[in-house]
């Protein structure tokens, strides 16, 4: 089956589900957290859960950063990358009207691929696919950020046409370590 970005459905629940069981989570900081609290919300309400993962009008509600301090949700949405099944997930994030986010937001998109399913070029291609749909929010350019040491995601990125355009401080909630922010002009 071809590598494929999906929306997030309860058809795919349960090749998402087995991958957060198997000891990924799209959140890299705090990722055995963050795959109990998926975990716990998809026991929940399952329907809910995938629907708010498609968000464009940040209805949501607030969002709890890493160091605990509490922002407005931004509008986004996530994909699902699936080849037959579960290999990871993308998301993108934007303030409608400017190319710029607030200052706790790191970039407008983001992504993690499965452990298992790594080395296959799916981060790459869910980047390129993910660029294709966010161009028709009319934004100018979008702003990745990888750590230095994270080669393979800054390979993704410059595969897209990224370049580098600054080194950064992380601000105090994401852990205040060095970063580097790309932009890929749309």
């Amino acid at each position: 089956m071809p590598f494929e970005l999906v929306k997030p459905a309860l058809d795919y629940l349960p090749g998402f589900k087995a991958a957060l069981k198997r000891g990924w989570a799209p959140d890299n900081l705090r990722p055995a957290e963050d795959a109990q609290e998926k975990l716990e919300k998809v026991r929940e309400n399952s329907k809910a859960f995938v629907e708010q993962l498609d968000d464009p009008e940040a209805s949501g509600g607030s969002v709890t950063l890493p160091d605990g301090s509490i922002v407005p949700r931004l509008p986004g949405f996530n994909r699902w990358m699936w080849d037959g099944e579960f290999c990871g997930s993308t998301g993108f994030r934007w303030q409608p009207g400017t190319n710029e986010l607030p200052p706790h937001v790191l970039g407008h998109i983001g992504y993690s691929v499965v452990p298992w399913k790594r080395k296959r070029g799916y981060a790459t291609s869910a980047l390129g696919l993910l660029l294709v749909e966010i161009r028709t929010h009319g934004l100018a350019y979008v702003l990745l950020t990888a750590d230095p040491d994270n080669v393979p995601s800054q390979k993704v990125i410059l595969a897209n046409g990224g370049q580098l355009v600054e080194r950064f401080q992380k601000s105090a909630a994401y852990g205040g370590k060095e970063a580097l922010r790309f932009r890929i002009n749309l």
